[in-house]
């Protein structure tokens, strides 16, 4: 036994070096190079994550050149990739989760146990190395488990940085279209404010009645809440594209953002352009594919240790006489085996029959669910670029012309003051109006983008408000 003994160790030794060489290992950096090219529509390239201070230091000379001018919706995407702190703590948690998926692909350390009795007539040393004999031979399966994580962590990745990169261009889309609408606002106050002062002075000199004056008086109070409701609507969603963007106090005071929002593309995309677009690549489909990968390869290591664990000792004694200092070596193994009595490990194997049944029904579902969260976003995104291209080329129009109209109207004396400015109200209200509709198509755009790609992001398309009562009751 003892020949034996000796070329097994060897053999057990070699065997751990080359399971252990072949376990899984996790390189952030290809990991950030495979999710700019999973992602490459909404990263470009620039995900990377600042592990040092000179490349914190990097991103931050990058930010400051952004902020330097206009921010377009482009850079504010590259600057969230590449200078967020969110976005950093998000690289930073996946580079986490696939170390511990990796993890799970290696073999427990061996333990060392040196003992040390002493007797009247002798001194007795005990070596012992105990390791997972079940988790050894297991340890190729677990390690295609591991590889299994890696991937759901790798897709897991590029699915929230499509959905950050999406919050980024809706929050965009919102900020530069509530300032845009807060200058209609202030041109509609003023507006309403010249027509009730004119409305009191008219009224003092006895041309204009107490109900003709209320009206103009009413219209004016509406125009100053709306006002205020636009000023606060413009800030707080510049600061929730500032939030995004992860800005210090100083460089949200030098976020400069277009003066308006941009023009709507000459054609809306084709329903047969989004549909080979959205191929069987889709993240959505890949990210339940690899979840039900994993559990299956997961079931066959857990049904064997819901049964029994096995643990394997080598041991190696030398007993010293203390009289004549004689040595006696003893050499052996020894084999731990959990006996299943009282738990057979039953109710383990249900829990992974049913997780099982849990990630096939979640392919399924996701994999039926996806044309249909296609067809709803791309119809969000038709309607709304319909809306908008109606108010474009059709309503903005009709009012400009009206107003052209009143204004000679007006030179003629055909009309009063009073009916020119409720006129000028109603056609900036128009121009409100479409803005309004522009700014849904640009968020409806940007949740087809994710839709295509397999991160569904629902959108209500919310209809453009529809314009002022100019108060034409006025008389001239």
């Amino acid at each position: 036994m003892t020949p034996f003994r000796r070329k097994a160790l060897p053999l057990v030794a070699a065997l751990l070096t080359v399971t252990l060489a072949s376990c899984a290992t996790v390189d952030i950096n290809q990991s950030l190079a495979r999710a700019n090219v999973d992602a490459a529509s909404f990263t470009q390239g620039n995900l990377s994550l600042a592990q040092n201070e000179s490349e914190r230091a990097a991103t931050q000379v990058a930010a400051d050149e952004l902020l330097g001018k206009p921010l377009s919706q482009d850079d504010a995407v590259r600057l969230a990739l590449v200078y967020s702190p969110s976005t950093q703590a998000l690289l930073a948690q996946h580079w986490a989760d696939s170390a511990d998926a990796a993890q799970s692909g290696r073999i427990n350390n061996p333990i060392l146990t040196l003992e040390r009795l002493r007797s009247p007539a002798e001194i007795e040393l005990s070596r012992m190395l105990a390791f997972g004999l079940l988790d050894l031979l297991t340890l190729p399966q677990r390690q295609r488990v591991a590889a299994s994580r890696i991937e759901q962590a790798q897709l897991q990745l590029a699915a929230s940085v499509v959905e950050r990169v999406t919050q980024v261009r809706q929050a965009w889309v919102s900020a530069v279209a509530s300032a845009q609408s807060l200058q209609y606002a202030k041109q509609v106050n003023d507006s309403a404010e010249a027509s009730a002062e004119l409305a009191r002075r008219m009224q003092a000199v006895g041309n204009f009645s107490k109900l003709q004056r209320a009206r103009q008086q009413a219209f004016y109070a509406d125009a100053v809440a709306l006002w205020a409701n636009a000023s606060q609507a413009a800030t707080a969603n510049r600061e929730a594209l500032v939030r995004l963007l992860g800005l210090t106090d100083v460089q949200a005071g030098r976020l400069q953002l277009p003066t308006r929002l941009p023009e709507l593309p000459d054609a809306p995309r084709a329903p047969e352009e989004v549909a080979s677009a959205a191929s069987s690549a889709r993240l959505d489909v890949r990210m339940a594919q690899a979840a039900l990968d994993a559990v299956a390869k997961t079931q066959g290591i857990a049904l064997i240790g819901s049964f029994t664990d096995i643990e394997l000792s080598v041991i190696h004694n030398t007993t010293t006489e203390r009289a004549d200092g004689h040595k006696t070596q003893f050499r052996g193994a020894e084999v731990a085996l959990k006996l299943p009595i009282f738990d057979w490990g039953d109710l383990r194997r249900d829990g992974m029959r049913a997780q099982t049944l849990v990630a096939a029904n979640r392919l399924e579902a996701t994999v039926r669910a996806a044309g249909s969260n296609l067809r709803e976003t791309y119809a969000a995104y038709r309607t709304t670029y319909d809306t908008a291209k109606h108010y474009r080329d059709e309503i903005v129009p009709l009012r400009k012309l009206i107003a052209e109209e009143n204004v000679l109207r007006y030179n003629g004396m055909l009309i009063g003051v009073f009916e020119l400015l409720a006129d000028s109200r109603d056609q900036i209200a128009s121009v409100s109006a479409a803005i309004n509709a522009q700014q849904q198509f640009w968020l409806a755009d940007a949740a087809l983008q994710a839709t295509i790609v397999g991160k569904p992001l629902m959108m209500t398309a919310m209809g453009a408000s529809p314009p002022m009562s100019g108060g034409n009751d006025a008389q001239h």
